[in-house]
């Protein structure tokens, strides 16, 4: 009996200590963290329309950009982002030759797009509002992309991913990328508005 006893009290002791609590990837965010942009898992892309009947589609092959996150689900995390012109692409050599002249982006002058965050806000489960500060060539004006969120996740080698998709349009005219000519019914060749389409994915740094 007294062995019973001592058995009972040595598993009531045990049921009583507390289970190390379990780190969920949501509660990582919590934290003050910095993100690098995976560039291999990320396309920056853009449409504009072409002689008002089509689209044109174009993407940047070499960027950068960080993620700075303040708070849960990424709510006020700093943005920014840079764009390297120069690998601008639009599977026509002749266009792109164009698209870096001084006509529309200046690339040998004006190397580099800029873009620098103000707020990033949540409207819905999922779904975000970020401003920014957007400069091409020597031109800075205040723009915004929708935001969707597609969540957090460890990849097969321990690194946390977070992953976004974004959409914004501005006016092309606006950042002095001007160059256009009409045809001959009185169109234009090349749109004003351009329509930016970013998939991303980040990485946490350790």
């Amino acid at each position: 009996m007294i062995f019973i006893a001592c058995m009972l009290l040595v598993t009531a002791a045990s049921a009583q200590k507390k289970t190390p609590p379990v780190k969920s990837m949501k509660a990582e965010t919590t934290a003050p963290a910095k993100w690098s942009v995976d560039a291999a898992h990320t396309s920056i892309k853009f449409t504009v329309k072409h002689l008002s009947v089509s689209e044109v589609e174009g993407r940047f092959k070499t960027f950068d950009g960080t993620v700075e996150t303040v708070g849960a689900d990424f709510v006020d995390a700093k943005v920014n982002f840079t764009v390297d012109v120069t690998s601008i692409s639009t599977d026509n050599d002749m266009r792109d030759k164009h698209l870096k002249s001084d006509d529309f982006f200046n690339a040998e002058k004006y190397p580099k797009m800029n873009f620098t965050s103000v707020s990033f806000k949540k409207t819905t489960t999922g779904n975000y509002v970020l401003e920014g500060d957007l400069t091409i060539r020597d031109v800075t004006k205040r723009m915004k992309f929708a935001v969707t969120y597609g969540g957090i996740i460890l990849d097969p080698y321990g690194n946390t991913k977070a992953g976004f998709k974004a959409i914004g349009n501005i006016s092309r005219k606006a950042y002095n990328l001007k160059w256009n000519t009409l045809t001959e019914a009185g169109g234009v060749v090349v749109g004003d508005k351009v329509t930016i389409l970013l998939n991303l994915e980040f990485s946490k740094q350790k």
